[in-house]
């Protein structure tokens, strides 16, 4: 057995409960765990296998970035949402959205 790299008193033990968690999505893969403070460790493998999922939801790889001017409009700014994005995220034009500002950046999230 492995000694934690954390803590360094417990030993490792192999689990198959690791619970991973990315954008909201749950995974439970196989990997270490310390019996003193609980780390978990997931082997090479089974992050493969996560990331490779990931990538087909559409939730790992480089994150999207576009670059649009926004528009003037008689009540407001309005910025347009390209045509691949909306049949992407399947939208129909009626969705409601929250926007929030983190910073200097404008984070539009769908409810």
């Amino acid at each position: 057995m492995n000694k934690c790299p954390v803590c360094g008193k417990g030993n490792l033990v192999q689990v198959e409960d690791v619970i991973a968690e990315l954008d909201g999505y749950f995974f439970v893969l196989k990997g270490e765990r310390c019996t003193v403070c609980g780390e978990e460790i997931l082997d090479e493998f089974e992050s493969q296998k996560m990331i490779t999922i990931a990538k087909r939801l559409g939730l790992w790889g480089r994150p999207l970035k576009l670059h649009r001017k926004l528009s003037k409009s008689a009540r407001g700014t309005v910025l347009r949402i390209p045509a691949d994005i909306e049949r992407e995220l399947h939208l129909k034009g009626d969705e409601a959205v929250a926007i929030s500002k983190v910073g200097n950046k404008i984070v539009i999230e769908l409810e």
